[in-house]
């Protein structure tokens, strides 16, 4: 049983889960296996499991995924099979009961939030962040209808134009980072009052358009799953690929972004 950590580019897959007819991050992963030989044809690794289904368009630094593999199915093997915007970076051996999914004590996300200050309120929204840090019934954050009850730790800073959200629990309902953002978001737009918070987090439900809308994706990063029995040892070469692509798929945001800014600006001249 062998684990890997995995960085991708969420914005190309519609998730990383399986699903049938659309690309998604598992599927380049099984591709890579069967490629390798790990696999049959059509089939999965051997005991497979991940830690965590992100949703349509959201990242990550650090999923994890484990399965029972030959000694040379190293991070750098399955890069030579993997799409650029998928990158394994590190592994460790993992005992024969592992589990990536189950056996986390913790898992972090960050969220990016676009918070200009001329248009947003730190006051306002630190609050709401602490309203939303402890164990609470978020049955109103998440579409999920079990599993509704978790214990978040909620964190926020200012960086720039940006309110950079860390939100760490043992495990997440459904889009509930991305719902709590927006919700702190909205409140931080003066949208809504503190009142709001409670209500949402109160035990009445609360549907249709009173409902909380999930922030984009986009923003969202699968940021570190926390396995205590387990130590990871970093694969220099295949960091420094994942560095080099990442890199330049940076660089073209950053140009596309460049761009759309001087379009923006050049809507003042006649």
């Amino acid at each position: 049983m062998r684990a890997f950590r995995v960085a991708y580019d969420g914005r190309p897959y519609h998730g990383f889960q399986r699903q049938p007819d659309v690309p998604t991050v598992e599927d380049a992963l099984f591709d890579a296996c069967r490629a390798l030989g790990v696999c049959d044809d059509d089939e999965e690794p051997t005991d497979y499991a991940a830690a965590g289904r992100t949703d349509a368009g959201v990242s990550a630094l650090a999923q994890t995924v484990a399965f029972d593999c030959p000694d040379w199915c190293t991070p750098r093997a399955l890069n030579s099979e993997l799409p650029g915007a998928v990158r394994a970076w590190a592994a460790a051996d993992a005992p024969d009961d592992f589990h990536a999914r189950h056996r986390p004590t913790r898992r972090e996300y960050v969220y990016d939030l676009h918070a200009p200050s001329d248009g947003f309120d730190d006051d306002r929204a630190r609050p709401a962040f602490d309203a939303c840090r402890g164990e609470h019934d978020f049955h109103n954050l998440t579409p999920d209808e079990t599993g509704t009850v978790r214990d978040l730790d909620a964190s926020a800073e200012r960086d720039g134009e940006f309110l950079v959200v860390t939100v760490r629990a043992g495990g997440f309902a459904r889009q509930l980072v991305r719902r709590v953002v927006g919700l702190v978001a909205e409140v931080g737009h003066g949208e809504c009052d503190r009142d709001r918070v409670e209500r949402v987090l109160g035990p009445d439900p609360i549907d249709g358009p009173g409902g909380v809308a999930s922030a984009p994706a986009d923003p969202l990063v699968l940021w570190d799953v926390d396995y205590p029995e387990v130590g990871f040892t970093v694969d220099g070469d295949a960091a420094e690929s994942a560095r080099e692509v990442f890199g330049a798929r940076y660089a073209t945001r950053r140009a596309g972004a460049a761009v759309v800014g001087s379009i923006r600006d050049g809507l003042d001249d006649p």
